[in-house]
C-alpha cells in the first residue's frame, strides 16, 4: 500500500525540479493550479496534458510511481464520471429508460472533470516527490511570514505541515503491518460482501489509531524536551535562496496563466 501512497514520499534524483527552491515550486505550483481550473476547451486539455507529460520527464521519476499512486483516487474518479452521467442534463440524449436519461454533454462533462483531476494529482504529485517535507515546509513558512502581522501561527503551522508529510508514509507502512499480522491470524480481506468487508477492517483501525496516538504522544515528548516552544526565532542551518532558475520557473508558470486564460477567452 505504501507504493500508491504519493503525499509525503521523496524521490531523491538529480533533476531541475529537485534543485529547484521550494518557495519557487509552492508558487509555480500555484499558478499551474490556476491555469488548469482555467481550461475549457480541448486545447487547453492537450496543452496541459503535454506540459503534466513534460514535467514528468523531465523529474526523472519513473511514470509507473505516479500511476501507482492514482490507484487511490480511483473510486472518486469513478464516482465522478458515474455521478455526472446520471445527474447532469443536456441537448443531445443519447439513451432513456424510464427516469434513467443519458446526454451527450453529461458524458463529456465527466470525462473533463476526471481529466482535470488527473493533471491536478499528477502536477501536485510532482511537488512532493521532488521535495523534502521539511523542506517544503520552510519555505511554506517564509512565504507566509506576512501572515503574522495578525497573529496566525506561521511556524507551528508550518511544525504541522512537514510533520503530516513526513508521516503520512510511516502510518501507511504502519497499517501494511497491522494487515500482514491480521492475515496471518486468518482474517481474509477477501472475497466478502461490501458490509463484511467494511467490518473486517475494524480490527485495523482500532491498532492503527493506538499506534498513530502513542506516535504522536511521543513526538510531542520529544519536541518538548528539545525546548522547541511555538518555534519563532530559530534559525536553521540550510538558507534557501533564489536562483535564475526559480525565477524562470515562475515567470514560466505566470506565463502559463496567461495562455491558458486567452485559449479559454478564444474557446469561448
Amino acid at each position: 500500500m505504501i507504493e500508491n501512497v504519493l503525499i509525503g514520499q521523496f524521490i531523491d534524483a538529480s533533476s531541475i525540479f529537485h534543485r529547484l527552491d521550494p518557495r519557487s515550486k509552492l508558487i509555480s505550483l500555484f499558478f499551474i493550479v490556476i491555469a488548469f481550473l482555467l481550461i475549457d476547451n480541448i486545447a487547453g486539455y492537450l496543452l496541459a496534458s503535454f506540459l503534466v507529460v513534460v514535467c514528468i520527464t523531465c523529474s526523472q521519476i519513473p511514470l509507473r510511481i505516479f500511476l501507482k499512486g492514482l490507484k487511490p483516487i480511483l473510486f472518486i474518479l469513478a464516482f465522478t464520471v458515474i455521478y455526472h452521467i446520471l445527474f447532469t442534463k443536456g441537448e443531445n440524449l443519447l439513451f432513456q429508460y424510464g427516469v434513467l436519461s443519458i446526454y451527450k454533454e453529461s458524458i463529456i462533462d465527466g470525462v473533463r472533470i476526471v481529466l482535470r483531476i488527473l493533471l491536478l494529482v499528477l502536477i501536485t504529485s510532482l511537488l512532493t516527490l521532488t521535495t523534502k517535507p521539511l523542506d517544503l515546509a520552510h519555505g511554506f513558512e517564509i512565504l507566509c511570514k506576512p501572515l503574522k502581522r495578525l497573529h496566525f501561527p506561521v511556524e507551528q503551522f508550518s511544525l504541522m505541515l512537514a510533520i503530516t508529510l513526513r508521516f503520512i508514509p510511516t502510518i501507511v507502512m504502519e497499517l501494511d503491518k497491522i494487515i500482514d499480522a491480521q492475515k496471518a491470524r486468518g482474517v481474509n480481506f477477501e472475497d466478502k460482501s461490501f458490509v463484511k468487508k467494511v467490518f473486517s477492517y475494524i480490527p485495523i483501525i482500532v491498532p492503527l489509531l493506538f499506534t498513530s496516538i502513542q506516535r504522536a504522544e511521543n513526538l510531542a515528548n520529544a519536541i518538548d524536551a528539545r525546548a522547541y516552544g511555538d518555534g519563532s526565532g530559530r534559525t536553521r542551518f540550510k538558507v534557501l535562496h533564489f536562483e535564475n532558475r526559480d525565477y524562470l520557473v515562475i515567470g514560466a508558470s505566470l506565463l502559463l496563466v496567461g495562455i491558458f486564460f486567452l485559449l479559454r477567452m478564444v474557446g469561448g
